[in-house]
């Protein structure tokens, strides 16, 4: 279990510097005692004593410390030596004199720089590079990541939409590099959705404009026949259904917040005007009574026209729209008898303008549909997804689950 230590850098920004000055108390404390001591041994030691030896005749035959001056001998100690072979000798000793010259000649032993208080300049200075060098690398790894983030911003910035910063530690500087990525990856998507959005668009208005001018074509040789009529009027209709729907979701998508006014929505109502429509069966389920919710009436009928144009367009037989009260939320369950969605395509449906294989040619649908019921349900803080049905017919079911709690502006 990683510590506090490992999470917070300045924590180990202030460790390092703080270990950093206990090594360089501790090497200081250290050679300041040893010093001390040899300082203390070398003024408490005893000064140098005279020493002469005399003959009998008094002729001095050995001094001690010739270079200083001899004597006084009046308060030293004399000793008579008597040698086997009958030979006197006297050896005085002179008194001790402790003065204060002793102690500085001894201080004064070697190089000035190196004797005190000069020494200890020098250890300090030694010491405290010592320090600095120890300490730089460490903080410099620390900090080698926060460059690395800030040269994967710089790239951000400049275009590159695909680089990542590296996510290393736990500290607060792996989780800016996470938030970062995080943010990259969705700019990212909603960049590609938005350039994948008018690659489609494009791609989707051409067909109704070739077939709408193929019909003015048509009117140019007479009066238009009901089937070109009818004809014009549907793809006019789909024209605008297309352009309605992209401008929607490129508002959603944006987070408009104009799209509408949020009030109590009564939902069975509306579902039950919408099945009209479609003539789509209404099942309320176990009988109970479904609550009004805070929502957009706008873009909440879009998102059940949607899901029974969308079960009516691929069904063989009815379609059913089930409400139901469950956990705080309402739940709209749209049920068709048609091939069902497979395993694997029930998430991708949900893009924009992604069909199913071999559903591209189906009359009506432009591939929004189900991408904006996913994008009203995200904007009343709800979701939707496809199941199969509950029954285990063939067929498939879509759920879109709607909180009862007031949804944000």
């Amino acid at each position: 279990m990683l510590g506090p230590f490992s999470r917070r850098l300045y924590l180990r920004i202030w460790l390092a510097t703080v270990g950093g000055v206990l090594v360089f108390a501790l090497v200081v404390g250290w050679v300041w005692r040893i010093a001390a001591e040899h300082n203390a041994q070398a003024m408490n030691a005893p000064p140098p004593r005279e020493l002469q030896i005399t003959g009998e005749d008094g002729t001095p035959l050995l001094q001690g410390l010739a270079a200083r001056e001899p004597g006084p001998w009046e308060n030293g100690v004399t000793y008579q030596i008597e040698t086997p072979e009958g030979k006197n000798y006297t050896l005085k000793m002179a008194p001790r004199q402790r003065s204060a010259g002793s102690g500085a000649r001894s201080r004064r032993d070697g190089p000035f720089w190196l004797a005190p208080p000069y020494g200890f300049l020098w250890i300090l200075g030694l010491v405290g590079l010592a320090v600095t060098l120890g300490v730089f690398p460490i903080i410099r790894k620390l900090l080698q990541r926060l460059e690395r983030l800030q040269r994967s911003v710089q790239r951000f910035g400049e275009g590159d939409l695909a680089v990542r910063a590296p996510e290393q530690g736990h500290d607060e500087v792996a989780q800016l590099a996470r938030q970062f990525n995080a943010a990259a990856a969705r700019v990212q998507a909603l960049v590609e959705s938005h350039k994948s959005l008018l690659a489609n668009a494009s791609h989707e208005l051409r067909s109704p404009l070739a077939r709408i001018r193929m019909g003015l074509g048509l009117l140019e040789g007479g009066a238009p026949s009901p089937e070109t009529q009818a004809e014009l009027q549907r793809n006019i209709a789909e024209l605008d259904q297309l352009v309605d729907e992209i401008l929607l979701a490129s508002r959603l998508d944006a987070g408009a917040p104009n799209v509408g006014t949020v009030e109590m929505v009564d939902l069975v109502g509306l579902a039950a005007e919408e099945c009209a429509r479609v003539d789509a069966e209404l099942e309320m389920a176990g009988g109970r009574a479904i609550p009004e919710l805070p929502g957009i009436v706008r873009l909440l009928r879009r998102a059940v026209r949607n899901l029974l144009e969308n079960a009516r367009r691929y069904s063989a037989g009815n379609v059913t729209l089930q409400l139901s009260c469950e956990g705080g939320a309402v739940l709209v369950r749209v049920s068709d008898h048609g091939p069902g969605v497979p395993q694997p395509q029930r998430e991708r449906i949900f893009e924009p303008f992604y069909r199913l294989p071999g559903a591209s040619e189906k009359s009506g649908g432009v591939g929004l549909g189900l991408a904006l019921v996913r994008s009203i349900a995200q904007r009343h803080g709800g979701n939707v997804v496809c199941e199969g049905r509950p029954d285990g017919a063939t067929g498939a079911s879509f759920v879109l689950r709607l909180p009862l709690r007031a949804m944000a502006q």
